[in-house]
């Protein structure tokens, strides 16, 4: 078991968008099983790459209730959304200590390459849907607090930034 350092706000690599995978293998297998082994240990619902600073388009989502379930993900792309939102509390380990709920699409249709190599459709719902494109912000270089008004935006990083200097 791997459990990488996740890199904190405001590095540059996470406001960068992350490099396609040009197909599926043993490093990527490697980053992967890294990349579940991070998210188990935060506990959290998924995990992009560069959020461990590996600049691929590599994404883990598991909302199952059991775990290990998780879904991997290499380029993945949403192809469609619902017009219905859901409300949800996000947060990052890049930016410990702060969360702010986030108005997604409630559903998505999401094609990446899968761990076999294949491409995948699949059709994500609920949480396994908000985590899909909290996943893909990560990988498009955008974090959570990029879907809020400028005003909510500054007062949230301003508040993380305060409990990183108390400790």
């Amino acid at each position: 078991m791997t459990v990488r350092r996740c890199i904190p706000w405001p590095d540059k690599r996470l406001q960068t968008p992350a490099m396609p995978v040009d197909g599926i293998t043993d490093e990527v297998r490697a980053v992967w099983r890294d990349m579940v082994d991070t998210m188990e240990a935060m506990p959290g619902y998924g995990l992009g790459a560069p959020q461990i600073g590996v600049m691929l388009r590599l994404a883990v989502v598991d909302c199952s209730e059991a775990r290990g379930q998780a879904v991997l993900m290499a380029n993945p792309e949403i192809l469609h959304a619902s017009i219905q939102f859901r409300d949800h509390e996000e947060a990052s380990p890049n930016l410990p200590g702060v969360s702010a709920v986030i108005s997604r699409p409630r559903a998505v249709t999401v094609r990446f390459l899968n761990a076999a190599g294949d491409v995948e459709e699949r059709d994500f719902v609920g949480l396994w849907a908000t985590s899909a494109q909290h996943q893909i912000d990560h990988l498009n270089g955008r974090m959570f607090f990029d879907h809020l008004k400028p005003v909510k935006r500054k007062m949230l990083i301003a508040k993380a930034e305060k409990l990183r200097r108390r400790g």
